[in-house]
């Protein structure tokens, strides 16, 4: 509690010092959190929810919103699954599609040994033994269907593989045919090391009648996810090509007359999420933009012969600075959407489709947005070592004034191939950040969607190169400007974002006064001994580092690899590193943080034993927030 209340007093007296109010840590935790969960059964109101967060109790409630479309006052509710439709129950009302867990497979010394039950051990014949922040147990999600008589029936029966899938699938992953007769799911059907290695995800159909399943993407050796059925009966999905690379170019693929037509294979984009248009004759789609991620859409082609002679182009429907993150729903010509930005958490808008114009629907944060000096957010363009143009978001402190020196900020994005786009993140916020008289610049370097498939694509195999460069390119060019204290600039960043701090602590020639990385990869060796989706590494590292005769694997593993170098560190660096992060495992921040003080350098370490990759619990966030600011007052 100590330390609370001297950051509550600190900010305090920084926010009086330059007499305004500005955002604080315990602010953005307990922001009112908007999600958009559809239209109601007539399309005549958006049902919404708000979560929110008492950072005293470390707890989170929900309530749920409806609010008209003819513009009247929203008004909470209590039952909301009466308001919308149920994707779980079939179109013919009959059946339904529930979800259990299934132990399939013997994992712990318990299950071979029955007499020892106070056994937990595991034992393991295969990789994938662990994922993101879960040992393997044996238990699998399963697709049940639920008949009126009150049996149900596992349609993946013996199966050990998950649906919806782990960690991160939800009902995006399973839906009824039209008719009823059929269940399409989403899995990846390989098991063990197979599975560790490949991105190989399919949409699979069960046939009621003829109890038969059938893979629908056998074809295709990449991902395959979110299938969806247009109100005319036109299946449509999205699909990455390559097997093992998993920021591959996202395309829209469509069942039409017996052909798999990829509508968007000549775009030079990838897709986020996507929507059938309410008419089935045209797709609406999110795309990252220049930093910024808009909406488009894309006409469903009337005819092979039309898609084959003319391939529809999508047209971007929206426009400005801003993200628009998630499609709610289709009413006539508009659409419901999350939109936010770089000062603003998700708000629900409605799109004029024709004209891309925008209203705001909900306004659960305006009150104290309001009450706040915001910071602005403008564009950045800097020439790179190559010659190209790199386009960078600044951030800058409220009632910022050019004739003061600030201290200044490198963001390094995560990813590695995430859009830097006008993202809001509860932890990595630039709004927050600046607040605290920061100046931040963001860049959005090599291996970002947004710019083409070619810059996208170029950061594979080539982790501690152009774009590193990037990075130097960006600050060197800000730190022209007289506002900017060159004494006082930091590297910050998280998962590739702290893989680049520790890298760039190697080579940045004294450009930096101070360091924090959060789960970042520190030394690939043991990383990729102790990772567990092991198709990342074997694509974007090239391979294991065993193999004396890869090129590309022995440059990352070697040349690249920050644990090589760490010798060249000569500035002070705060390491956090999550227990349960097994995507970036512990070994990482405790080998960085032992290097740093075995070397006699000013380090100190966050371990928070019960977070994964992330940050969720809301205490050990504000204490996140608390030690990030700290630090950085006592090295910038």
């Amino acid at each position: 509690m100590r330390t609370s209340i001297i950051s509550i007093l600190s900010l305090f007296i920084l926010s009086t010092a330059i007499g305004q109010n500005v955002m604080t840590p315990e602010q953005l935790i307990e922001l009112n959190r908007v999600s958009g969960l559809g239209l109601n059964k007539d399309k005549s109101a958006v049902i919404y929810a708000i979560s929110k967060v008492d950072l005293a109790t470390n707890q989170r409630t929900t309530t749920y919103h409806k609010v008209r479309l003819d513009g009247l006052r929203p008004h909470e509710i209590q039952n909301v699954d009466a308001e919308l439709n149920d994707k779980h129950v079939s179109p013919d009302g009959s059946k339904k599609i529930i979800i259990e867990e299934v132990k399939i497979r013997d994992v712990y010394g318990s299950d071979y040994y029955p007499n020892m039950d106070q056994s937990k051990m595991m034992i393991y014949d295969d990789l994938n033994y662990r994922h993101w922040d879960q040992w393997e147990d044996g238990k699998y999600s399963h697709v049940f269907i639920e008949f009126p008589n009150g049996k149900s029936m596992d349609i993946m029966a013996n199966e050990p593989f998950d649906c919806p899938q782990k960690p991160f699938g939800g009902d995006e992953d399973y839906l009824w045919s039209p008719d009823s007769k059929q269940v399409l799911y989403v899995t990846k059907k390989s098991y063990g090391t197979d599975y560790a290695v490949s991105t190989n995800s399919d949409i699979f159909s069960y046939d009621l009648d003829t109890k038969q399943t059938t893979n629908l993407t056998e074809y295709n050796k990449g991902y395959d996810t979110n299938p969806s059925f247009s109100s005319t009966g036109v299946l449509a999905w999205t699909q990455m090509k390559r097997d093992g690379y998993e920021s591959d170019k996202n395309d829209i693929i469509i069942l039409f007359q017996n052909k798999h037509l990829n509508l968007t294979e000549n775009w030079d984009g990838t897709i986020g999420s996507y929507s059938w248009g309410e008419d089935g004759k045209k797709i609406f789609f999110t795309a990252a933009v220049k930093g910024t991620v808009q909406l488009f859409e894309i006409m469903v082609p009337k005819s092979l012969k039309q898609h084959e002679k003319a391939p529809a182009i999508p047209r971007m429907i929206t426009e400005g600075q801003f993200d628009i993150r998630g499609i709610v729903g289709q009413k006539d010509n508009i659409l419901i959407v999350g939109r936010g930005d770089m000062n603003h958490a998700t708000e629900l808008y409605s799109v004029d489709i024709k004209t891309g114009n925008m209203t705001q629907i909900t306004h659960a944060n305006d009150e104290l947005y309001n009450s706040l000096s915001l910071p602005a957010v403008q564009k950045r363009i800097t020439k790179t070592v190559d010659g190209k143009e790199l386009i960078s978001w600044v951030i800058y402190p409220p009632n910022f004034d050019k004739n003061k020196k600030y201290p200044t900020l490198l963001y390094c994005q995560g990813g590695p191939q995430g859009a830097l786009s006008q993202f809001y993140s509860y932890r990595w916020n630039f709004q927050l950040m600046a607040s605290q008289g920061y100046i931040v610049i963001a860049p959005n370097r090599r291996g970002m969607p947004g710019y083409g498939v070619e810059w996208n694509e170029q950061i594979s195999k080539d982790y501690g190169g152009l774009n590193m460069q990037d990075y130097l390119s960006a600050i060197d060019d800000l730190a022209t400007e007289k506002y900017v204290d060159k004494n006082r600039i930091g590297c910050v960043g998280a998962s590739y974002g702290g893989y680049s701090a520790f890298f760039l602590a190697t080579m940045h020639e004294g450009r930096f006064k101070s360091f924090i990385a959060h789960d970042g990869i520190f030394n690939w060796k043991s990383m990729y001994g102790t990772t567990e989706e092991l198709f990342f590494v074997n694509w974007d590292l090239g391979g294991a580092y065993w193999d004396k005769m890869n090129k590309a694997a022995q440059r990352s593993h070697t040349l690249f690899n920050p644990s090589e170098h760490v010798e060249k560190w000569d500035t002070p660096i705060l390491i956090i590193q999550g227990g349960k992060d097994y995507r970036v495992p512990i070994g990482q921040g405790l080998e960085a943080f032992q290097a740093a003080q075995l070397q006699g350098l000013k380090s100190r370490l966050l371990f928070f034993p019960d977070e994964n990759h992330w940050v969720l619990d809301y205490q050990n966030s504000f204490i996140w927030h608390t030690e990030f600011y700290r630090w950085l007052a006592e090295t910038l």
